[in-house]
């Protein structure tokens, strides 16, 4: 199964009509700042009922434990790149308007979920063996992504013919991931900004250069 396919176990949990948050959803929020803040090894299960204001032993009636969680935050995000990136292969773009996009998109994501981007990057790392292989095939399939779309340019004549296509889409997808180091929302630089910024330093590295016609002589 496909990390972003994996079914949430949150459906169902939150009362039809509802307009609060389930206990389950709140545990899930709390978990997420907590280990964005204190990282995930640090939170322990006392430090999530402590700021939910219940007893720890109340929390195993909705999860399982503490790796459920990291899990949950890791598959949220990773349908949250999906949705916003992988509708791009479909859309009437020139390539270079595709991946000009597909940075915005991905920069958005991270700037409107900062705390699960900080977990989904930082922490995905401690999960144990079966989901983190599917972290891993996940990763592996978003960076053949921009592999597609950085060939796609190539292929069309607007990047340069000797691109190292792998290490191209290494550096721009390593550029909008490790925004959510430095990013931050509601500051001057929106994520169209920032993915504008990034266009102009390394997407024309890129692009095929412009030749200058020869300037004539005067007779």
């Amino acid at each position: 199964m496909a990390l972003s396919d994996a079914p949430s176990p949150m459906i169902g949990d939150r009362p039809p009509g509802s307009s609060e948050p389930s206990r389950r959803e709140q545990i899930y929020r709390v978990a997420g700042r907590l280990f964005s803040e204190r990282g995930y090894h640090a939170t322990s299960m006392r430090d999530l009922a402590a700021e939910l204001g219940i007893q720890g032993g109340s929390l195993y009636a909705h999860i399982s434990g503490k790796e459920e969680l990291l899990s949950e935050i890791v598959q949220r995000a990773a349908r949250q790149f999906d949705e916003a990136l992988f509708s791009l292969r479909t859309e009437d773009l020139t390539p270079q308007e595709r991946l000009r996009e597909a940075m915005s998109r991905h920069l958005t994501v991270i700037a409107e979920n900062m705390e699960t981007a900080t977990v989904f990057f930082h922490e995905w790392k401690h999960l144990s063996p079966e989901p983190l292989s599917a972290v891993i095939s996940w990763r592996d399939g978003i960076e053949a992504f921009y592999r597609e779309l950085i060939a796609q340019g190539v292929e069309a004549g607007v990047y340069r013919l000797d691109l190292n296509i792998k290490m191209a889409a290494n550096l721009v997808l390593s550029s909008v991931n490790w925004a959510y180091t430095w990013y931050r929302p509601g500051g001057q630089l929106s994520p169209q900004d920032v993915a504008a910024s990034f266009e102009q330093m390394l997407l024309s590295g890129l692009e095929q250069p412009v030749l200058e016609k020869p300037i004539r002589e005067k007779k």
